[in-house]
C-alpha cells in the first residue's frame, strides 16, 4: 500500500524494489499482466489524501527508469492528485450548496383553492450553483406571499446569503399589511445592518381576495426578470413595473408597486434568469420564447405547465433555475 509520499521503483533482472515498501499481491498480478520488467509506482495524493497510484512499466528487458524519470513521474502524479482533490472539493461545494437551497425550499401552501407549483434545477457545474430561491407563505392578514429571488454569486457563500435574505424577508413580510415596496424597503435596511449579502434581485408579491370575490395581485420588483401573467385562453403579459436591486439602503424615490386583477384560471409565473438567459442568445428572443411556450401550455394543469415549460425552454445548465407558478381558481 503506497503512502502519500512514497514512490516505488521495481527494476532490473532481480526485480528489486528501490524502497522499503513491500509489493502487494495485487501489484505482483498487475506487473505480470503488463509483462513489465521495470516499473515505477507513485501515489496520486494531495492535501493529505491519497486517491490512487500512477503506475508505469517497461515490458522490454534492459529498459528501465532512472532518477530523472522518477522526478518527472512524481511531478505528473502530484499535479494529477491536485486535479482529483479540486474535483472532489468542487463536488462537495456543489452538493452542500444544493442541499442548503433545497432545505430552504419548503413545501408550498395551497390556500383558498389557489394552486401553487414550484421547480428548482441546479446548475450543471459545481462552481455555478448559486443563490436562486422561491418561497410562498401565508401572511397574518390572510393574504398569500410569493417570492422569487436571486443572490449575486455562484458558490456556497451565495447559497448562505440566500438563506439569510429569504428568512429576513419572511419575517418582515409576516405581519406588515403594507404595499410590497415597503417590505422590500425594510429588507434593504436590514440587509445593510445584519447581513453580508451585497446585492440581490427579487419579486415580492401579495395575492389576496377582494371584497368583490376576485383575486388581486400586488407586487414589487427589485431588479428581477418580470413576472408573466398567462390567461386561460393563452394571452400573455409581462408585468413590467421595475425598481432597483436589493442592497440599496439609501435608495431614494422607492420602487414602484404594481396591482393587477388575476382572471379566473390564469397562471402567474415567477422565475429566475436561468430560465431565459443563455450565452450567445438575445434576451429579447428568450423572453419571446417564454411567452410563446407559455401561451401554448396555458390550458394544462399547472404542474404539467411547469414541467413542459422547462423542457421547451432548452436550458443550457449555465445557471440554476427557480420557477414558481400560481394558478387562480374559477
Amino acid at each position: 500500500m503506497l503512502h502519500g509520499g512514497t514512490t516505488m521503483v521495481v527494476g532490473g533482472d532481480d526485480a528489486r524494489p528501490y524502497s522499503d515498501e513491500p509489493l502487494t499481491a495485487a501489484q505482483h498480478e498487475l506487473f505480470q499482466t503488463m509483462d513489465a520488467h521495470n516499473v515505477i509506482i507513485t501515489p496520486l495524493a494531495a492535501r493529505g489524501e491519497t486517491y490512487g497510484a500512477l503506475t508505469l512499466g517497461y515490458s522490454r528487458p534492459r529498459h528501465g527508469y532512472g532518477p530523472d524519470d522518477r522526478l518527472v513521474v512524481e511531478d505528473i502524479a502530484r499535479r494529477t492528485g491536485l486535479v482529483l482533490s479540486n474535483a472532489r472539493l468542487f463536488a462537495t461545494q456543489r452538493n452542500t450548496a444544493e442541499a442548503m437551497q433545497r432545505s430552504l425550499l419548503t413545501p408550498l401552501p395551497q390556500p383558498d383553492d389557489l394552486q401553487l407549483q414550484a421547480r428548482y434545477l441546479p446548475a450543471a457545474q459545481a462552481s455555478w450553483v448559486g443563490g436562486d430561491w422561491y418561497d410562498a407563505f401565508p401572511l397574518a392578514d390572510g393574504a398569500t406571499g410569493l417570492v422569487i429571488g436571486d443572490i449575486m454569486g455562484h458558490d456556497l457563500r451565495a447559497a448562505s446569503r440566500m438563506a439569510q435574505v429569504r428568512n429576513m424577508l419572511r419575517a418582515l413580510a409576516w405581519d406588515l399589511a403594507a404595499p410590497p415596496s415597503t417590505v422590500l424597503e425594510r429588507l434593504d435596511a436590514v440587509m445593510d445592518a445584519a447581513s453580508d449579502a451585497e446585492l440581490a434581485t427579487a419579486v415580492f408579491a401579495r395575492v389576496e381576495k377582494t371584497t368583490a370575490g376576485s383575486w388581486q395581485l400586488r407586487w414589487c420588483n427589485a431588479g428581477h426578470p418580470p413576472p408573466l401573467l398567462i390567461t386561460h385562453d393563452g394571452a400573455t403579459t409581462f408585468l413590467e413595473e421595475h425598481g432597483m436591486l436589493l442592497g440599496n439602503p439609501a435608495l431614494t424615490g422607492g420602487r414602484p408597486d404594481g396591482t393587477r386583477e388575476l382572471p379566473p384560471l390564469s397562471t402567474l409565473l415567477l422565475y429566475t434568469d436561468g430560465l431565459i438567459e443563455t450565452r450567445g442568445t438575445d434576451l429579447t428572443d428568450s423572453l419571446t420564447s417564454l411567452r410563446r411556450h407559455s401561451a401554448h401550455l396555458a390550458p394544462l394543469p399547472v404542474s404539467d405547465l411547469c414541467d413542459q415549460l422547462l423542457e421547451r425552454m432548452e436550458l443550457s445548465g449555465e445557471d440554476d433555475v427557480a420557477l414558481l407558478a400560481l394558478r387562480v381558481p374559477t
